[in-house]
């Protein structure tokens, strides 16, 4: 029987990039679809994964062999303050129902995407995929991050109680094309982004929250794509796995906002804040050691200033359908 591999949040960043990569990568390659493997890429329309019912139906139409679980709420660090209680419940609920249905339908492996967040605020850097338990997330996240957290803790009791084949990956801060650059919800890079270009269109200053001093590990989300890729067909432990850039590949908010403006040729430089309170964690190194010694050194990251161009290409072609919230202009 051919393989099927449900995406769920299929329809988001790094599910419309797992799509890419599958079908522009040539047939039968390491991250290239397989002969007789059948992908679906599920959105939030097709299914609401936080009721079960939902979860059994979508699990029933498709009969997958394989999931890559990216369904979530999510946002950036302004949402998540503001959000804690409903970030914790509707991803525990999103996040049981898939499990649970993946294990009474006899899927035979399933990959939940997780973050970076889900590590302690206090820690010994760089971090490792063995820290994720020692300690208290962030304040400032900690309902997504406990949410994300007990996936680790679900994939192991299926494990040892059932036999079950689930794990998960760390990325960092993902970005590219399909993003969502909505101003008041998105992350960084792609509220960044968003912000300059209005900045151009209505000649106002281009302003940036905080100092610019975090620094930040930023995985674009094609090379993500082909990491899942390789996860679900090569890796086969419960354990979880940093998908990132190297550990000295951080860039600070400062340097990205700069290479935006150059990217985006504003004729100004951003202006910051300097409100501390509004820059998050300092920063959070994560080792992709473990990543590499598997994969192997012949994979390559997309170098970041292509990576940020493609990206900030895509926003302008396809600004009028793009997720920007209610910030036309």
């Amino acid at each position: 029987m051919a393989d099927v591999v449900l995406v769920t949040g299929g329809t988001g960043l790094v599910g419309k990039a797992i799509e890419y990569v599958i079908e522009h990568e040539p047939e039968g390659s390491r991250f290239g679809k397989r002969p007789g493997e059948k992908w679906i890429f599920a959105g939030s329309r097709e299914a609401d994964l936080r009721n079960p019912e939902e979860a059994m139906a979508l699990f029933e139409k498709y009969q997958p062999t394989h999931v890559i679980h990216l369904a979530a709420l999510v946002g950036g660090l302004f949402a998540n303050r503001e959000r804690k209680m409903t970030f914790l419940r509707d991803n525990m609920l999103i996040n049981d129902n898939v499990l649970h249905t993946a294990h009474i339908k006899g899927t035979k492996k399933v990959i939940s995407c997780l973050s970076t967040c889900v590590f302690p605020d206090k820690v010994e850097y760089p971090l490792t995929e063995e820290k994720v338990h020692l300690g208290p997330p962030h304040s400032s996240n900690f309902g997504y991050a406990h949410a994300k957290r007990m996936v680790d803790v679900q994939n192991h009791a299926y494990k040892e109680e059932f036999g079950c084949n689930f794990t998960s990956a760390i990325p960092t801060n993902v970005f590219g094309p399909h993003d969502n650059f909505d101003l008041k919800h998105a992350h960084v890079m792609p509220a960044l982004i968003h912000k300059c270009h209005l900045s151009q269109k209505n000649n106002t200053p281009f302003k940036v929250m905080g100092d610019g001093s975090p620094l930040r590990q930023f995985i674009y989300s094609r090379d993500l794509a082909k990491l899942f890729i390789w996860q679900m067909r090569e890796y086969e432990s419960v354990e979880p796995v940093i998908l990132s850039v190297d550990e000295n590949d951080e860039i600070s908010i400062r340097d990205l906002a700069n290479s935006i403006v150059k990217v985006m040729n504003h004729p100004d430089k951003p202006e910051f804040e300097n409100e501390l309170n509004d820059n998050g964690q300092d920063r959070k190194p994560a080792s992709n050691a473990k990543l590499m010694s598997l994969i192997g050194s012949e994979f390559k990251f997309t170098p970041f200033e292509q990576a940020l161009e493609e990206t900030v290409t895509w926003f302008l072609q396809n600004y009028d359908n793009a997720r920007t919230g209610q910030y036309h202009a």
